[in-house]
């Protein structure tokens, strides 16, 4: 099977690793991983699933959005210990990679 993840995914990843070394150490790991497309839908569903967690009065960032609509339109769990992406999950359908 081919690993997939989205770019938001890949800069998510990245993003948490101030250490200059580290973040070198790890980018080319990821580079294992393709890319899945993303197109105008993921965008504009990002936008609703903002818009209904918000008017919960849950707040995300628009990359977690992003990562969600994507999950949703690929039918793909979201794989995280974020615990902000069970909180959207008990407002939208998202589904959510249980190991085991």
């Amino acid at each position: 099977m081919d690993e997939k993840r989205i770019g938001p995914i890949r800069q998510e990843v990245l993003s948490g690793i101030p250490d200059l070394a580290q973040f070198e150490k790890l980018k080319p790991h990821l580079s294992a991983f393709d890319d899945l497309p993303l197109g105008t839908e993921d965008y504009i569903e990002a936008a609703r699933i903002y818009n209904a967690c918000r008017s919960r009065g849950v707040q995300g960032s628009h990359v977690d959005f992003l990562i969600c609509a994507a999950s949703l339109r690929h039918n793909a769990p979201v794989f995280t210990t974020d615990q902000d992406f069970r909180l959207y999950a008990s407002h939208i359908n998202l589904s959510l990679y249980e190991p085991g």
